[in-house]
């Protein structure tokens, strides 16, 4: 009876050893998951709209929006004077840009705390804030704001160029106009999924207001600091 007691708690001890090692196997394999790799540079694919098109030292057009922001030599356009609104309107779709924070004076946090976000359809907000280093939140960076927080932080420090890939699915309606379809969305930060098909289920923000309708033009926030935008491009997905 004792050999045989002996022999259950070496097995059961083989047992939590290899849990163990098993569940540090995992998070370190979670914590590689988790490096930041901005898809900076992103080509648009064929078919995609160039909002805001990135050449290296060439000023970018903004012929797409109703009004322009300054636009820089090095390729990138800098928010200020109110928010910039697409010509055109827009429902489901994938959406690459890239932006940049800026540093405070003496490492303190970016001037407005880096505000900033892009509203898909002019009515759900994706968040840009100089959130780094900081838990999670619905209002931080890469938020749906104030209504979704992102599975992890993805955000780079202030003064780094990141990156959103998003994948948009527009609300549906049928012929009497009732919603038969929430927003869905993927939000990528930074190469990280922080949004995996998450339901919306209204605007978000300023915007929660707003009727929903089937298309609505995009909006870049200008929220008082000059953030950087850059290679902005808009894939419209046929649903």
């Amino acid at each position: 009876m004792r050999g045989r007691r002996k022999g259950s708690i070496c097995a059961l001890l083989v047992l939590m050893v290899a849990g163990m090692l098993a569940a540090a196997s995992l998070r370190a394999a979670k914590a590689k998951d988790v490096t930041p790799r901005p898809t900076l540079g992103a080509k648009p694919p064929e078919g995609a709209i160039a909002l805001i098109p990135y050449a290296p030292d060439e000023k970018p057009t903004l012929k797409a929006w109703k009004k322009t922001w300054k636009a820089s030599p090095e390729g990138y356009v800098t928010a200020g004077g109110g928010d910039l609104v697409t010509r055109r309107a827009f429902g489901s779709m994938r959406l690459h840009l890239e932006f940049r924070i800026p540093p405070g004076p003496d490492g303190k946090r970016a001037p407005h705390g880096g505000n900033s976000g892009v509203y898909i359809m002019d009515r759900y907000e994706v968040q840009i804030l100089d959130s780094h280093g900081r838990k999670p939140q619905a209002h931080g960076c890469g938020g749906i704001y104030r209504r979704i927080a992102p599975d992890m932080n993805a955000a780079l420090p202030a003064g780094r160029w990141q990156s959103f890939d998003i994948e948009f699915h527009a609300p549906r309606f049928d012929a009497a106009g009732k919603k038969v379809r929430p927003v869905h969305i993927t939000v990528v930060h930074n190469g990280i999924t922080i949004h995996d098909d998450v339901v919306v289920p209204k605007p978000t923000g300023r915007a929660s207001g707003k009727k929903e309708v089937a298309e609505a033009p995009l909006r870049l926030q200008d929220h008082g600091c000059p953030v950087r935008f850059r290679n902005v491009w808009l894939l419209p997905l046929d649903e």
